[in-house]
């Protein structure tokens, strides 16, 4: 990659957007009304609520019924909105560590990064267990949907965003060309 020439300077501001990228992924997640639908589209549910249809011709949907009833709904809810909030502080951290490499808080946002997936990992495999288990009543095929998906989406560019950011400082030293080229082989 280096090789190519991209310079170092103007790729370590990837690893910042690339932390928008999930933050807007989270907003997604955690706003859609898609987490799961039915096949004959008779329910669908997001983070914070169930929709049923009336009847199956009809094009009324009943949304009273709330998702934090439930002590998993409540946790999972809690447990993806620690995982945003520490995404944000995160992307405002990254702009620090990244103008001023001298301050050295890049692990430490990599470390943060980590506990903000843990937390999402979490919230992402306990709704489904629990919603199947407490709320699937009919012989629908439930489906985990596109903001569901977003969910996910935006854990996986927080774990890798996590390894880059805890990475980065063994190798900056290498990328700036600050150190002397070692070679595997001398002539004798």
């Amino acid at each position: 990659m280096f090789r190519c020439g991209i310079a170092y300077p103007r790729c370590k501001w990837i690893l910042p957007l690339l932390l928008l990228c999930a933050i807007i992924f989270d907003i997604i997640a955690l706003s859609g009304n898609g987490w799961v639908e039915t096949d004959p589209n008779m329910e669908y549910a997001s983070l914070w609520r169930r929709c049923l249809r009336a009847s199956p011709n009809s094009d009324t949907w009943d949304c009273d019924h709330s998702i934090m009833d439930y002590a998993w709904g409540r946790a999972t809810a809690a447990m993806l909105l620690i995982g945003f909030i520490i995404l944000v502080i995160c992307f405002l951290l990254s702009f620090v560590g990244l103008c001023m490499p001298q301050v050295g808080l890049l692990r430490l946002i990599g470390a943060l990064l980590l506990l903000a997936v843990v937390c999402q990992i979490i919230a992402l495999v306990i709704y489904p267990s629990k919603y199947t288990q407490d709320l699937v009543t009919q012989n629908y095929k439930y489906l985990y949907s596109w903001t569901y998906g977003f969910g996910w989406s935006s854990t996986i560019v927080m774990f890798g965003c996590a390894v880059l950011f805890c990475c980065l400082p063994n190798y900056e030293d290498e990328l700036m060309g600050n150190v002397k080229t070692k070679y595997f082989y001398t002539s004798p």
